[in-house]
């Protein structure tokens, strides 16, 4: 069961301080440690001029752009290497537009193949790229652990730019130039980017120094114009990468989502209705796109590509030139997400009964492997078995005689530090502090590996309540919820990463109706009262499904039972109609605690 964590109230010297707040919106802002006004006014009101950084306050920018430049000058061929996730291939896809829109005369793009070539730069990729005429590369959302690929670049007379947003490595890459947040000394003011959002600061400058000396773009189009036109792909990296939704980060979700919900991208478009929640033109059919459709619809589309085959499908989607390609590679999108939900329920089928009654159970950190489990579903089983069993996971998976794994980890647990503490055991790893990607230097150290990183991970938690836990914004009666409280919610969104969706609280609440809902069940709509007699929907996304909720709610609970829920506010639509939507985050019997006073 969940620990509830219920945020206390801001002190009354914050409420005198703002007294135009309404009491919930100023406790909202006060639990999100929002407790200036500069703060409030960026949060509430982003604002494109104002909270956007000048890109040049990157320490290697001036550097980066004039290599850049140069290498147009000559005519000479610049490859662009992503990666194959949702982050990695709209990163591509931003310099790779922006590159030709001011000229470039040869653009390449090369994507890894999760499987044969893994993360990031390798020893055979640098060749082949020096091989077809490459004279520059630039990496985004990979390169800084990359330090033995770019000196072999160097050796070969090629010059690198990194740009990038993961962990750093004990020794730097010998690149011409890194635009990294992260770089020690680094003086721009935002840490939190994207690997997209580091490629957008890079075509900010790029735009901006061709504007010194033109005044519109070759084809005619503004350079604030392209610019804009770009946040979309921008939105959906941030989103889809699950960085921390503050600072730059939420102005450039902000102002992407706007965009996205009029978009010009044939590809988008054609995911979008494919996806069935836009029509023909890519319109939304309901409410406005907003950052769960990126999250839930989207970026799971678009890494499906690299999951499932090869993510160069969804790079070529997003740069389709017609309607018919966009169609078609949409729909192969389609597939690819259908056959790996399907497949991802089949291995954490298999990776879950690893861990189940079994003595690794007990563990800090908990390993499951398969041999021939799919590269590219190892990080969607480590973040199910994650937030199953709240610890830290290693899925891993044994094909063609080499271990690959994914990592992911709860917030009191920094994996990234603690594989950088054991590079022994390693052909290349990287990641953030709470997801990871690796691949093992041999299939025997593999118990020798899991021991270290087990006494490793109990060291780093051997203080830390592992309890499932859930932060509650407050306590509310159901009579509350309404929809004004809905509408002021909205100033809070794009809802991600350190800015989560706020949770709120009932308790003693009477059930009314439980109603299966959805294939075998698995999802329950619950029918509730509170302190009157209006009658309440809720809707609980795998509440009836006992692989993942042991409880077993839809045997367990009856009409006139007490319950107290923990619980999101959303909006329902069909046939026309709105209504307001609770979806059940958490429940527990009234019984098991006593209301606690606030």
């Amino acid at each position: 069961m969940k620990k509830w964590n219920i945020s206390p109230p801001p002190p009354d010297s914050f409420l005198s301080d703002h007294p135009e707040l309404p009491p919930i919106v100023a406790r909202l802002l006060w639990n999100r440690k929002l407790d200036t006004q500069e703060k409030i006014d960026e949060f509430l009101n982003p604002d494109y001029s104002q909270d956007l950084h000048d890109p040049f306050l990157f320490q290697d920018m001036v550097k980066a752009v004039e290599l850049i430049t140069n290498t147009i000058a000559a005519g000479e061929k610049i490859t662009v290497h992503g990666d194959y996730d949702a982050d990695g291939v709209c990163a591509a896809v931003v310099l790779i537009t922006t590159l030709k829109k001011i000229g470039a005369p040869e653009v390449g793009v090369f994507l890894p193949h999760r499987e044969t070539d893994g993360y990031g730069l390798n020893l055979n990729t640098v060749r082949l790229l020096k091989e077809n005429g490459t004279s520059l590369i630039i990496t985004c959302d990979c390169g800084i652990s990359n330090t033995a690929e770019v000196a072999l670049a160097k050796e070969l007379g090629l010059r690198v730019i990194i740009t990038d947003h993961h962990a750093m490595p004990a020794q730097f890459p010998p690149a011409d130039a890194i635009i990294h947040p992260l770089v020690p000394g680094e003086t721009y003011p935002d840490k939190g980017l994207a690997g997209g959002g580091v490629a957008f600061k890079l075509a900010q400058a790029l735009l901006q120094t061709h504007h010194k000396t033109n005044s519109v773009l070759p084809d005619g189009q503004t350079h604030e114009g392209f610019e804009k036109w770009l946040l979309d792909l921008v939105a959906i990296s941030t989103v889809g990468d699950m960085v921390p939704l503050i600072g730059e980060s939420r102005t450039l979700v902000r102002y992407g989502l706007t965009v996205l919900n009029k978009t010009k991208n044939l590809g988008l478009r054609k995911l979008l209705s494919g996806a069935g929640i836009a029509d023909e033109q890519g319109r939304a059919k309901k409410s406005a796109f907003d950052a769960r459709t990126i999250g839930f619809q989207i970026a799971p589309r678009i890494n499906a590509a690299g999951r499932m085959d090869h993510a160069n499908v969804a790079l070529a989607l997003l740069t389709a030139a017609t309607e018919q390609e966009a169609e078609d590679l949409a729909a192969q999108l389609q597939q690819n997400n259908t056959d790996r939900q399907k497949l991802t329920e089949q291995l954490v089928k298999q990776a879950r009964a690893q861990i189940k009654g079994t003595e690794q159970e007990k563990n800090p950190i908990l390993f499951v492997l398969g041999e021939g489990w799919s590269t590219g579903i190892l990080g969607l089983i480590a973040s199910r078995l994650k937030d199953e069993f709240y610890k830290p996971i290693l899925a891993m998976g044994l094909n063609k005689g080499v271990i690959t794994g994914s990592g992911r980890s709860i917030k009191e647990f920094n994996l990234i530090k603690a594989l950088q503490s054991m590079p022994e055991f390693f052909l290349k790893f990287g990641g953030h502090p709470q997801a990871c990607g690796f691949s093992l230097r041999s299939p025997e150290l593999l118990e020798d590996f899991k021991a270290a990183l087990t006494q490793k991970t109990a060291e780093g938690v051997v203080d830390v309540d592992l309890t499932p836990q859930i932060n509650v914004d407050a306590e509310v009666t159901l009579e509350e919820i309404n929809w004004k409280l809905f509408d002021l919610l909205q100033k809070f969104e794009p809802f991600g990463q350190a800015n989560e969706e706020p949770c709120y609280a009932a308790y003693g609440l009477t059930v009314v109706a439980i109603e299966p809902v959805g294939q075998d069940g698995k999802h329950l709509r619950l029918l509730l009262k509170h302190n009157s007699h209006t009658v309440r929907k809720t809707i609980g996304f795998g509440l009836g499904d006992v692989n993942r909720h042991p409880e077993n709610w839809r045997e367990m609970l009856k009409p006139g039972d007490k319950i107290d829920l923990v619980f999101t506010v959303g909006v329902n639509e069909w046939n026309g109609n709105r209504e307001l939507q609770l979806t059940v985050e958490d429940l527990r019997s009234a019984v098991e605690t006593a209301t606690p006073s606030i």
